[in-house]
């Protein structure tokens, strides 16, 4: 089985429902994980089970010969799709840079090629002694980010 397929097969069964496809993981022993999340509040259990069936629907196991999980994305997982960046816009992500930088701050815009921040920073301020908290709202393109997590305040 191949992304491709699952994908254009499973998406009007995640549409129907309202949820997108986040997305899908094929290993070599056809180990299928098919990630779901939704534009407006959170994949439930009931979200799980149905495009599970559907699936099962789908695709023929004993043909196939696959193994199946239909998950929610994560707190924990990274922002892939656009969708997700504009259900994050608001909140505060982690955003961890090429080079090992991280920056935590408001997701303030994001378009194909970047995402905008808004951040506090330690800067020397002309005049001082020393550096002081500065609030600052940046561009950084995708070419330079590693991963962007939403942000989990305990």
């Amino acid at each position: 089985m191949d992304r491709k397929t699952i994908l254009e097969t499973m998406d009007p069964a995640a549409g129907k429902i309202g949820c997108y496809i986040v997305d899908v993981a094929v290993s070599r022993d056809n180990d299928i994980t098919l990630t779901l999340d939704r534009e407006e509040g959170t994949v439930t259990m009931d979200d799980c089970v149905t495009m599970n069936d559907a699936f099962l629907a789908a695709f023929d196991r004993n043909a196939e010969d696959y193994s199946l999980t239909v998950t929610s994305a994560g707190l924990d997982q990274p922002l892939k799709d656009p969708r997700q960046f504009k259900k994050a816009l608001g909140s505060t992500v982690d955003v961890r840079l090429k080079g090992g930088r991280r920056i935590k701050g408001e997701l303030t815009a994001f378009d194909p090629e970047s995402v905008t921040l808004k951040y506090t920073s330690m800067q020397a301020v002309e005049g001082k002694k020393r550096k002081e908290q500065v609030t600052l709202e940046d561009v950084f393109p995708f070419s330079g980010i590693n991963s962007v997590t939403p942000w989990i305040d305990f």
